[in-house]
């Protein structure tokens, strides 16, 4: 085992990780060497809620969750509860919340900052999602076009709850030392 002081997280201040580390292990930031001596306490903030990358895990974890709470919602829950009726436009209306809240969940669960995974997730999800509502309606009460509207607004929502997400798991910013 390495000897040395444990490394301190400049994004989140997690100051148990190992010497050596690349990234830290609560955030999932990476862990520059010297990465506080070059950067200003400004660019430290403007840079904590800033996505570095693309993880395909969590991009498939995201997809995960996105589907299994859509089929459960959206299309499972009115073959249980059949006064709930989420055909057509009522089922794209239910979509979007379903869609921010996957985006939270998953924002809140993934280490580091995840902003994109749950967007491309839900855009994924809503694709079939949207093909089987316009399927599925009994009668129409919305053109197509509407139906791809609202998905794009299901994806927007998506991404809003990530980024809350992120925010609620990241915590408040640091006090400043003034």
């Amino acid at each position: 085992m390495a000897s040395g002081k444990l490394v301190a997280c400049p994004s989140c201040g997690f100051s148990k990780n190992p010497p050596g580390s690349v990234r830290c292990g609560s955030c999932g930031a990476k862990i520059e060497a010297m990465q506080k001596s070059l950067r200003s306490r400004e660019e430290e903030l403007e840079r904590r809620y800033q996505q570095e990358g693309v993880s395909l895990q969590w991009l498939f974890i995201a997809i995960a969750v996105q589907g299994v709470l859509t089929a459960a919602l959206v299309f499972g829950l009115p073959r249980i509860v059949t006064l709930l009726d989420f055909e057509g436009g009522n089922g794209m209306i239910v979509c979007v919340p379903v869609w921010f809240l996957g985006g939270l969940l998953v924002g809140m669960i993934s280490p580091g900052r995840t902003f994109i995974e749950p967007m491309v997730a839900s855009f994924v999800v809503a694709i079939p999602t949207t093909f089987l509502l316009i399927q599925s309606q009994t009668v129409r009460t919305m053109p197509t076009f509407l139906y791809v509207v609202m998905s794009a607004i299901g994806v927007m929502f998506t991404l809003i709850g990530a980024y809350i997400g992120e925010r609620i798991q990241l915590g408040p910013p640091p006090k400043t030392a003034d």
